[in-house]
């Protein structure tokens, strides 16, 4: 026990400590268990732990907090710091972990990892029941991976084996992930299925009632008792129908391309969500070599602007939107100033626009089952936002980095293509009086942490004299603000 005042990063750090001294045990399916590592901090200071098999072999980090540790103990003002999202799943007579936190009354949580199975919604289950909770920073949640690689590569594979207990009444799923009355495999693209299986690597045929039942095991289906058959949920026919849009009229991705002299191109992209990522890939491949001019980023080869990171984000565009949002849809605007990809939803209560303007969003997801049927195509990393792909904008291919913001109901990420268009989406007077060179260098302060003097130097390869004049400058301006002081003061871009 101790009094000390942690700070938010030391408690993530202890957590990830605590979680590995697991002991899990050898079990007879084959089964890795994941390391889990749980910290509570009361409101004086006061720290409890507890880790995965720490008092019996197989209990649960939570279980061996709540229930063993501090069964007689009011925790419902500590905070809960967890290195894997609590289980909602466990075979009856014991309560999943989910439930052991709101039965408590703990009011906040900060979660490591999501549960990679896709049908896991302990997260949902804290949300529904007035819990705040907040993501492990991304470079936490990386250590956290790697340590339960083998359990996380199992997770995704595995049929879910339980189900919820008979007393938990609650449907926590949301209207996409529900199946769909008078449907049945039919209203499937027989071309989307094939791309499916093909791009997965897997062993089906669309026919055989084996493939359905992968499919229902991660939630594009789900068997009907009455009629006997599979019927498609709504997230299977977003990722595979005939034809999406008959069921959900926003499910479309809406292209607009100007030419200039008031010449726009339009196209929607309106099929089975896996056949969208190689159709816009042709269509950017067509229409791109619009741009003619780049200004202050003076490179040559930036007509062709890279497809893969523009791919990237309409794919994360269509994967993490909000499908319940009423007549809102995804677009695309290419101009020769910027590209603009729209996407309705605001960000998830973990995820903040820093952290998605700083590139160090942690990973999470808003619709598990489609995440986790682009994953298995490779069209989108597990669970992330394509982070290390547009923070490399600037050093791979000399291109301003995108910004992103919020106006209600739509999360915009914009890509400026020249100088004039990085001031506009900066909206700040003083970044107008810099010059091309000048802004080039300022793109690092948008793109790092924090960072030196001497760090500034390393990544703008500018002599330190005139890295040192620029800094100053800019703190002058308002445009950058001093982190700290003395020897190790840092700077950032003054939001």
């Amino acid at each position: 026990m101790s009094k000390k005042q942690y700070t938010h990063h030391e408690l993530m750090q202890m957590a990830i400590d605590v979680m590995n001294n697991s002991v899990n045990e050898q079990r007879p399916d084959g089964k890795v268990p994941p390391k889990v590592g749980a910290v509570l901090v009361f409101p004086d200071g006061r720290i409890e732990t507890a880790f995965r098999g720490e008092l019996r072999e197989g209990d649960h980090a939570e279980f061996t907090l709540l229930e063993r540790k501090l069964v007689n103990v009011n925790v419902e003002d500590c905070v809960l710091y967890t290195t894997l999202e609590p289980c909602i799943e466990r075979n009856p007579p014991k309560v999943p972990c989910c439930r052991r936190v709101t039965n408590a009354r703990i009011k906040k949580v900060f979660i490591g990892i999501e549960d990679y199975d896709p049908k896991g919604n302990g997260i949902r289950h804290l949300q529904k029941h007035g819990v705040e909770y907040k993501m492990f920073d991304r470079e936490f949640q990386r250590i956290i991976e790697k340590e339960n690689e083998k359990f996380l590569k199992q997770a995704l594979q595995r049929k879910k084996e339980a189900e919820l207990e008979e007393e938990e009444e609650e449907d926590l799923r949301t209207t996409i992930e529900l199946p769909i009355a008078n449907y049945d495999s039919s209203k499937f693209s027989n071309e989307a299925l094939q791309k499916f299986i093909k791009e997965s690597n897997l062993d089906f045929k669309p026919t055989d009632e084996a493939f359905l039942e992968y499919l229902a095991d991660f939630g594009a289906m789900e068997w009907d008792k009455e009629k006997k058959h599979f019927v498609p949920t709504g997230v299977g026919i977003l990722l595979f129908g005939q034809n999406p849009r008959a069921k959900f009229q926003n499910a479309v991705l809406k292209a607009h391309v100007s030419y200039g002299n008031n010449k726009i191109e339009s196209k929607d992209f309106d099929q089975a969500l896996v056949l969208l990522p190689v159709q816009i890939e042709d269509w950017l491949k067509k229409v791109l070599p619009l741009s003619k001019d780049t200004s202050g980023f003076k490179r040559k080869d930036i007509p062709d602007f890279p497809i893969g990171v523009l791919r990237e984000a309409i794919v994360n565009a269509l994967v993490h939107r909000d499908y319940e949002v009423e007549g809102a849809k995804c677009e695309i605007k290419i101009d020769e100033d910027k590209i603009i990809v729209t996407s309705p939803g605001k960000p998830l209560p973990a995820i903040t626009l820093q952290e998605l303007n700083t590139f160090e969003a942690p990973s999470l997801s808003r619709n598990h089952i489609i995440t986790y049927a682009f994953s298995l195509m490779d069209y989108v990393e597990e669970k992330g936002f394509g982070m290390k792909t547009f923070k490399s904008l600037n050093k791979e291919h000399g291109l301003p980095i995108p910004k992103y913001t919020f106006k209600e109901p739509f999360l915009t990420l914009t890509f400026p293509r020249t100088a004039e268009a990085v001031k506009e989406i900066l909206g700040k007077g003083s970044i107008d009086n810099l010059s091309s060179e000048e802004l080039k260098n300022f793109e690092i302060f948008r793109q790092q942490r924090p960072i030196s003097k001497l760090e500034f130097v390393e990544f703008s390869g500018l002599a330190s004299r005139t890295a040192e004049r620029y800094i100053k400058e800019w703190v002058d301006s308002g445009l950058l603000m001093k982190v700290g002081s003395g020897p190790r003061t840092k700077y950032k871009m003054n939001e």
